[in-house]
């Protein structure tokens, strides 16, 4: 846990945005850090392919200028990859993330910054949804009312990640990155990736993403991406309850994101405990050419949990009402969470998700 102050600092930036298809607000917040090192982005359409909508959050720590730089740069990085024009958009996420992350090395303004920063960003083109996250920030959405994680969280203390740390020669202790970084894949953090040995995947932290795909359908109503100063707090099916009894009261999403960030603001720091984070959240209203009403009446209808025979053995929050629910890409089925981790929302991937 960083430094704190002895009060918090409560001012919200936030912003909102809509089109036919998304009723978006952000909001994000200091609290009681002496600095804000968070970012965030969400372009309803972008440049290179209007048909195609970016949200991301990013968490820094150490300082934040890699993260800003990550919130002005990533979405460039994804779309200028040649796999992003051949359709191969996981691919484009991916490399996208490691090509970002080789030009902050090299590039006057981050060369030398000892920062680094989580990263989740959800792309979504022609209702298939594509999640890429480096770190434990997270992304969760809202179908029929079931939490349904786009992301998991990447913690020293899994054991493919230890795996990995390890072969690249650092280690995990107290659960941290050489007993110090508390995740094990993120932006920048350059100390952790000087294994000439090994290439950009397999170094002590990566900035290589896990990517999970969804494809939208009507009962997809809304995606929340928050840093993990929210998901400490709440879980994501907490998260989704929250955010989906405001929508049924005709909130708009900005307003819903400044709440969510004051129910999750410690009362007081003097233990340096969860809500004492920096906070950014933000909220993707999914309208599917829809008028906002229409959303709204959706989330004003109990919600139906129903359990997918391909993933009964997960027992997290969430659950779905259609087949194949969501492909995980990177072999989440041998990263099994060890410790005394009792947040079900951070566990790796359950084992029979697909690939």
């Amino acid at each position: 846990m960083g430094q704190t102050l002895s009060e918090p600092v409560t001012k919200k930036d936030s912003a909102s945005c809509a089109n036919e298809n998304y009723l978006v607000g952000s909001s994000c917040m200091q609290g009681w850090r002496v600095d804000m090192e968070d970012a965030h982005t969400h372009l309803l359409s972008l440049p290179d392919d209007p048909k195609c909508a970016f949200f991301a959050v990013y968490d820094g720590h150490g300082g934040s200028k890699v993260s800003q730089y990550s919130g002005i740069n990533l979405h460039k990085k994804v779309v200028g990859r040649k796999e992003f024009s051949e359709g191969n958009l996981k691919a484009a996420i991916e490399r996208g993330f490691l090509d970002l992350d080789q030009q902050m090395r090299t590039d006057e303004e981050t060369k030398d910054d000892v920062s680094g920063t989580t990263a989740v960003c959800v792309l979504i083109k022609e209702d298939n949804v594509f999640c890429g996250n480096a770190g434990d920030s997270r992304a969760v959405c809202s179908v029929l009312g079931a939490a349904r994680p786009l992301s998991f969280d990447h913690k020293p203390s899994h054991e493919a990640e230890a795996r990995r740390i390890v072969a690249a020669g650092g280690w995990v202790e107290f659960n941290r990155v050489n007993g110090n970084l508390a995740l094990s894949r993120a932006l920048g953090d350059f100390a952790f990736k000087n294994n000439d040995s090994k290439s950009a995947e397999e170094q002590i932290v990566t900035a290589f993403p896990d990517v999970i795909t969804d494809k939208l359908t009507p009962d997809h109503e809304f995606i929340v991406l928050a840093c993990d100063g929210i998901w400490d707090v709440l879980t994501n099916q907490e998260v989704v309850d929250f955010v989906r009894e405001k929508l049924s009261e005709k909130r708009d999403p900005q307003s819903i994101c400044e709440e969510l960030l004051t129910r999750c603001l410690a009362p007081d720091c003097q233990m340096g405990g969860l809500g004492c984070d920096n906070m950014t959240a933000v909220i993707v209203g999914l309208l599917h050419g829809q008028s906002p009403d229409e959303l709204f009446n959706k989330c004003s209808r109990p919600a139906v949990f129903t359990q997918n025979e391909d993933n009964s053995d997960y027992n997290g929050h969430w659950s779905t009402t259609d087949q194949g629910i969501a492909r995980v890409i990177n072999n989440f089925e041998d990263r099994v969470a060890v410790g005394d981790d009792d947040d079900d929302d951070n566990e790796p991937a359950p084992s029979n998700f697909h690939v």
